[in-house]
């Protein structure tokens, strides 16, 4: 943070020449860390970036000249003092992207072709998706190379764009091995001082081989001390402390060392060269996989040290002469060697003075090593600084520039070694400084987030460049803003920050940090007391949250939210909120101006209100409805009640409380007047909730209205029929076209609804891809045209139809399809204006339609949501993938018990039946465990979290660990400390009566906020927990909440009646309430002393829910592209995904999780278009992504290890590919145990690898279980069971075993024949295996007969012939397995693939062995087979079109593209 000020401040003060420097900062913050890759990975990624530079700043040929455009964003931005600072910064940066995009640049292609080709495309792309005409000549961007010469190095020739700023010269230097230890300079061109904010094209004297010379500059304070902190971060560039403390969006990631180097730089190994043993956490029947294997390499992490001690001195500030000698600070030096230095800095650089610990003596010592680096300097006094300083520069070039850039949010490891509290000033200075860093050095001093917020947004939007830079600058503002939140949220609860209201109770305290409103979630006003108190009060955040998310992704302009974050931490919810202008002068009474504060007594509107919402609610489906006021007077809303609308004194309307933004779930409201169902009764409907604020997902909403449009062009068109068929002649092709139409629908697409003239065309989760907006066009065309037909000549008839057809699906209106809802429909004590019977405003109507909408979330989604999960495409691997995919169907979690009763019906779908289980009991959990935080003093914290893992994971001794009597002297200062003043407060009664039942954390006040307090209860509550009471309370709870049965009393009975992994239970618990334990192996099983001791534990992190900024341009590259390659167009889908790649690292920059998913996607294209390195290349990119954003254990990276382990098998890192697919079992064990679809995915794979190097026992055991686990879930007539059991056969043929193997292939044959029937190719191919395999069983029985009939064995066994199989016909299989087919090869291809395929066997077969022609041909037959698709090309249980063979998932965020698997061996 206190770096980027520092930038703006640069900017703010017109001293462009020092941004530079301190943006250069290693790039510590979000605000910078998209410069710093671009620097840096011009060398990195591929030689030739200009070419492939970004395709985004093509489009700047519309803009004004550069300056003129910097001016402008100033305008916008600067509204008050510190924006001029940020609008230089968003220049920086949004200006900067031109010189970000190398990283994604470089997928493109080669060099110069990739450039040309993806510029078509995204010509193209562009004119669709925004319907502009994009002016080609003025996209090309000419590269340039010029030479820089700096003090004490080689002259450095670099290729640079002609679009990027001097700046980013700047930062390449900081980055470069050889000037990194620069930060104070400036580059002149012919004597004249380059602007750094200046394009390189607008400098005239720069041409191609141009010099710029780096010119040391004096320093100043801020100079120097930006100086330090580089040095600093330099040398701890490689220790991993930061990423495991959390702190500055530094995160971990291991592939290469698990790789042990960078993949793309290997040799191809040869086969026998492979040490290729699992280890035994790996190999299948592993019980409890260990942890530390999570994070291999600790040991060595951290690098050489090379000083031990570097701080700024104590002798600081220097006193007013020495001020005028030029003294700008002290530092103190410890070296390796012991030796300790006081060093100066002055504007000439740093010497050595006379001073000691004791006496100051300011006077230069002799020799005073004068030199403008503290580096040099540092370098001379110190041989071992030299050594360890080049030791650990050349680690950290050569790591990947993505290890090195930070990420967008924080990412928390839940477990962590030991790490060493080393000396550091830098890192003291920024926890204790009373501002954040530097801020007392800037105009204007904090950030006035609401207005960065919502200038952001106001940005123009008209053109591509524009809404770039707008999504760019709503991202980082965004960003900024959740990382100062979590920061003061965690202040605010470590009794940090002073309330604004101090006298009142704890529970009731608000807080102001930075420019930020926080408020704890508890119900204070008894706001919430109607609606379940606390519970509510609770909960209510993160509605609120979901309500920002979806009016922001509507985007209506001038209507305006607040920025909201809600954070998690230490037992309490803390929402953040950015502060309305005037909002804190004035009662709340005196600013609403829309809607009620005092949940429907008094009721207000507003005019403008009602536009601005009206205009929202087309798109969220909110109907416009009245309630009466406190005088009886109608009053118009066009949202929930509770929804307040305040116009700040900046003048813009803002909208709040937006908890109610969606109908309320009646199966889960108690309600005198609404009978549901029979089915939903006999199911336990409705169930009372403990809060009355539960919702229907805005996705169910939208899956509803689908179906019903889906039943309503049913009927019409049927109706229509039976008119027709008197009027045969005038309307026939109104006939044909409909029927055809209502079919076409019967199974609509889940993620993407069609969208006709009631449904506009924006929807904040996916947007239809044209091909299906155009048959939803189809069906309304032929709709009016059968109307238009039939009006000619009865028009009453037709008005009939639709009438009827409104009426059977329920429509608002009468004559035309309409679906809206009214959230306050069932919202107690509020009165509406009831219209007539059966039009829009009548009450019943409306009532009826959101429980149908609630009935259909139990009779359709669910079941569809498990029929989805049949087919074990792509499996939920934990808890947060189920909820996502759960959320995606729009059903909320609350209905999680009764997805697990279905599930538990399913013998198939065991593995989701133990996930869900695992969430039920860990979501329990949380609630009880927040509570029990709540009522636990700060000092006692680590023995009580150690004592509550203790009672969850363990059934041994858990005698926590403080003393009775020690508790009892903390009695009496029972009421000092700021959260604990509420301990003393009068009991509410059910609290005070938890309380005497001796068990204070009583699951009935689960939920946050229900801290016990009363006399009765001390803060030692936590003690009297026992295994036994904590899991009677989450049986309680699991019951209360979800209304499931959980019947085990403990983790033994729970893990022997589901199969719960402790280890899982663990990592799960810790991710979901933000513990970090120590990186040890837990005993859970010990008997005689506890597993978890306080040192066990080694931090607490919050947990942070916020909105994602969403990047529309790149969503629509990616969806059309997508739809391309599900025609088959893999060329134009690669260029498509590539410009949405573009896109994406112009507005997130270089790291984030669509990112991550954009480049899976161009890996696994790559890869089908026959370019196998270019593919391990992106995808090496990918993993490393997904470690850094996603985490190292998290879902994700599991399958981006998988696709790397393939592509690296194609490229020949045979031992390599093995490695990956270690790590990714060992993964998914860790999380969700053996028993799991994914896993014998894997198994197959890894069988394979070790089958094609000879390893055949191992082999064997490998694939012995993916059979069991096929057989499990694919049931024994499956494809996927056919291909396990004809890679045993091929293994135990390979053993010798012929009989066992002839019975698998037996078996092979039958599911084929069964299947496919006799004809098929791929039965024909069985039954020759079958007769391969009789041959070599009677020729080796014939030997063996020989043998015993000689009556004694020949000394030389003659030879059984086995032929190890050849790599080609492995990658083959490989393919097979992972579900993909090659498409589309023209003849040219096949000659580049058979010229690949020869190079390929050459490699891999040994010397001798050269490879036979059939081999090549075989393998060539196979590829041109698929290609004309003679039917072996694709077979699997259902339908297959080119889609699946690139795995194309339906939605960006979707994450995994695994198709099913599609056999063509």
């Amino acid at each position: 943070m206190a770096l980027e000020i520092d930038a703006k401040n640069a900017a703010a003060t017109g001293d462009a020449g020092t941004i530079g420097k301190a943006k250069a900062k290693e790039n510590k913050n979000h605000n910078n860390n998209n410069n710093a890759p671009a620097a840096g990975e011009k060398n990195l990624v591929n030689g030739s970036s200009a070419a492939t530079k970004k395709k985004g700043k093509k489009n700047r040929n519309k803009s004004p000249p550069q300056n003129a455009v910097e001016a402008e964003a100033s305008a916008a931005l600067s509204n008050g003092h510190s924006e001029n600072g940020d609008a230089a910064d968003a220049n920086a940066n949004v200006l900067a992207e031109k010189g970000e995009g190398v990283a994604a640049g470089a997928v493109v292609g080669d060099g110069a072709e990739g450039g040309a080709s993806a510029e078509g495309a995204v010509a193209e792309g562009d004119a669709a998706a925004a319907g502009e005409d994009v002016d080609l000549d003025a996209l090309h961007d000419i590269g340039i190379t010029v030479n820089i010469s700096s003090p004490g190095t080689d002259v450095l020739s670099v290729q640079l764009s002609s679009m990027e700023l001097v700046q980013e010269i700047h930062q390449l230097l900081m980055d470069r091995e050889e000037t990194c230890h620069r930060t104070c300079f400036s580059l002149q061109l012919d004597n004249v001082t380059l602007d750094n904010f200046a394009e390189l094209k607008t400098i005239e004297s720069l041409e191609q081989g141009s010099t710029i010379r780096v010119v040391e500059e004096p320093y100043t304070m801020r100079e120097a001390r930006i100086h330090v902190r580089h040095v600093r971060d330099l040398l701890k560039n490689l220790d991993p402390a930061d990423a495991y403390n959390g702190i500055d969006c530094t995160s971990l990631t291991y592939l290469n060392t698990i790789t042990q180097g960078d993949l793309l730089d290997k040799k191809r190994t040869r086969p026998d060269s492979v040490d290729c043993t699992p280890p035994d956490y790996v190999t299948p029947g592993v019980r409890e996989p260990p942890l530390l294997p999570l994070h291999p390499n600790i040991k060595n992490a951290k690098g050489p040290q090379a000083l031990k001690v570097l701080t700024t001195s104590a002798w600081n500030p220097p006193p007013g002469p020495r001020k005028l000698h030029g003294d700008l600070m002290y530092l103190y030096v410890v070296t390796m060697e012991d030796k300790r230095f006081h060093i100066s800095a002055c504007s000439k650089g740093f010497y050595i003075n006379q001073s000691t610990d004791e006496c100051f003596n300011p006077k230069p010592d002799n020799p005073s090593h004068l030199s403008h680096s503290l580096i040099d300097l540092l370098s001379h006094i110190s041989p071992s600084f030299r050594r360890a300083f080049q030791a650990i520069q050349k680690r950290r070039t050569m790591r990947h520039a993505f290890e090195r850039v930070a990420t967008p949010y924080q990412v928390y490891q839940w477990a962590a070694p030991q790490l060493e509290h080393t000396v550091d000033a830098i890192r003291a200075e920024d926890a204790f400084s009373s501002k954040l860093g530097y801020e007392e050095h800037i105009p204007g001093q904090t950030r006035d987030w609401n207005e960065e917020l919502q200038t952001t947004r106001e940005l123009p939007r008209k053109t591509l460049p524009e809404r770039l830079l707008r999504e760019r600058a709503i991202f980082k503002v965004h960003g900024d803003f959740v990382t100062a939140a979590t920061r003061g949220a965690m202040a605010v609860i470590d009794g940090n920050v002073l309330a604004i209201n101090p006298g009142e109770d704890a529970k009731m305290q608000m807080f102001i940090w930075n420019n930020i409103f926080f408020s704890l979630g508890f119900d204070v006003r008894d706001h919430y007391k109607e609606l379940g108190g606390d519970h509510a009060a609770f909960v209510a955040p993160r509605y609120d949250l979901h309500g920002v998310r979806v009016y922001n992704a509507v985007d209506i302009e001038g209507l305006y939210t607040l920025g909201t974050v809600v954070i998690d931490y230490r037992g309490y919810r803390v929402t953040a909120q950015s502060i309305i202008p005037g909002i804190l002068e004035r009662e709340q009474e005196q600013s609403v101006v829309y809607g009620s504060i005092d949940f429907g007594k008094t009721v207000l509107s507003h005019p403008k209100y009602l536009e601005l919402l009206r205009q929202a609610g087309k798109h969220l489906k909110i109907l416009p409805h009245s309630v009466l006021n406190e005088r009886d007077e109608p009053v118009e809303l066009c949202s929930s009640v509770e929804c307040k609308g305040i116009i700040g004194n900046d003048g813009r309307h803002y909208i709040l409380d937006l908890l109610r933004t969606f109908p309320p779930d009646v199966n889960f409201l108690k309600l005198q007047d609404v009978q549901l169902s029979k089915e939903l009764t006999e199911m336990g409907f409705p169930i009372e909730h403990r809060h009355k604020l539960c919702c229907l997902r805005q996705e169910l909403l939208e899956a509803f209205i689908e179906d019903r449009y889906v039943t309503f062009i049913r009927i019409a068109a049927v109706h229509l029929q039976q008119l027709n068929a008197k009027k045969q002649a005038a309307t026939a092709n109104a006939e044909k076209e409909l029927p055809a139409i209502a079919e076409k629908q019967e199974e609509p697409n889940e993620e993407q609804p069609e969208k006709t003239e009631e449904q506009p065309a924006e929807k904040e989760e996916s947007k239809p891809t044209p091909s299906e907006t155009k048959s939803a066009e189809a069906m309304v065309n032929a709709i009016r045209e059968a109307q238009s037909n039939v009006a000619v000549s009865n028009e009453v008839q037709a008005a009939e139809v639709v009438k009827r057809a409104c009426a059977a699906v329920g429509s608002l209106k009468e004559k035309e399809f309409d679906f809206r809802f009214n959230p306050d429909v069932f919202s107690p004590g509020i009165r509406h204006v009831d219209g007539p019977d059966g039009g829009v405003q009548s009450l019943a109507k409306q009532k009826r339609l959101v429980q149908d909408a609630a009935e259909f979330l139990v009779l359709k989604q669910i079941p569809a949501f498990i029929k989805e999960h049949m087919a074990h495409s792509s499996p939920p691997i934990d808890g947060q993938s189920l909820t996502e995919s759960l959320h995606s169907h729009g059903i909320n979690v609350r209905y999680l018990g009764k997805v697990i009763k279905m599930l538990g019906q399913m013998p198939r779908m065991d593995y989701l039946h133990r996930i869900a289980i695992l969430e039920i009991i860990v979501r329990a959990t949380k609630h009880i465990y927040y509570t029990y935080m709540q009522s636990t003093e700060p000092l006692h914290l680590s023995a009580a979290i150690s004592h509550f893992l203790n009672c969850l994971l363990t059934t041994g001794p858990v005698n926590p660990a403080v003393s009775s009597d020690e508790l009892h002297k903390k009695q009496p200062r029972n009421n000092s400390g700021k959260h604990n003043k509420h301990k003393a407060a009068k009991a509410s009664k059910p609290q005070a009566a938890a309380a005497q039942n001796g068990n204070a954390t009583a699951a009935g006040s689960g939920g946050a906020g229900a801290t016990t307090s009363g006399a009765t209860s001390s803060n030692s509550d936590w003690t009297l927990v026992t295994p036994r009471s904590l899991w009677q309370q989450i049986r309680k709870e699991v019951k209360a909440y979800w209304n499931w049965e959980l019947d085990c009393d403990s983790i033994e009975s729970a893990g022997a009646k589901y199969g719960l992994l402790r280890i899982s239970l663990l990592r799960a618990f810790c991710l979901k309430v933000g513990i970090q334990v120590l990186l040890r192996e837990y005993n859970f099983e010990s008997k005689h002393k506890p597993t978890f001791g306080d040192d066990d534990i080694v931090n607490v992190f919050p947990v942070v829910k916020h909105i994602s900024p969403r990047a529309t341009d790149a969503y629509n590259f990616y969806t059309t592209g997508q739809a391309k390659i599900q025609q088959g167009m893999l060329k134009e889908g690669y260029e498509l995904i590539s410009e949405a790649l573009n896109l994406l690292n112009n507005v997130f920059g270089a790291m984030h999780q669509e990112n991550d998913s954009c480049l899976r996607m161009l890996a696994r294209l790559s890869y089908l278009l026959g370019d196998a390195q270019d593919a391990l290349a992106i995808q090496q990119r990918a993993v490393i992504m997904s470690e850094r954003v996603n985490g190292i254990d998290h879902p994700s990276t599991i399958l981006e290890y998988t696709h790397l382990s393939l592509y690296s098998f194609a490229n020949g890192h045979v031992g390599m590919s093995l490695k990956l697919l270690y790590r990714a079992r060992y993964l998914l064990v860790l999380i969700c145990g053996e028993d799991h679809p994914e896993v014998a995915l894997i198994d197959s794979n890894i069988s394979l690898i070790l089958h094609a190097l000879g390893e055949y026992e191992l082999s064997l055991r490998f694939i012995e279980h993916a059979l069991k686990l096929n057989l499990k879930y694919f049931g024994n007539k499956a494809m996927h069971v056919a291909v396990s059991y004809h890679l045993m056969a091929r293994i135990q043929s390979c053993m010798g075993d012929f009989r066992s193997a002839l019975n698998n292939e037996k078996e092979t044959y039958s599911i084929y024949k069964s299947q496919l029937g006799e004809k098929h190719e791929k039965t024909r191919e069985s039954a020759e295996c079958l007769r391969l395999l009789t041959h070599e069983a009677v020729a080796l029985q014939r030997k063996m007969n020989d043998i015993y009939s000689n009556g004694k064995l020949t000394s030389d066994l003659p030879p059984i012939h086995i032929t190890p199989p050849s790599m080609g016909s492995v990658l083959e299989m490989l393919n097979t397995i992972n579900g993909i087919l090659f498409v589309h090869i023209s003849q040219k291809d096949i000659v580049k693939v058979r010229s690949e395929i020869e190079k390929h066997l050459k490699t891999n077969t040994d010397e001798n062995d050269v490879p036979d022609e059939s081999e090549i041909t075989s393998a060539l037959k196979t590829i041109v087979a698929a290609v004309n698709n003679n039917d072996n090309a694709s077979e699997t249980e259902q339908p297959k079109d080119e889609a699946s063979a690139a795995g194309t998932p339906t939605q960006l965020t979707n994450g995994s593209e695994e198709s099913t698997a599609t056999v063509s061996s």
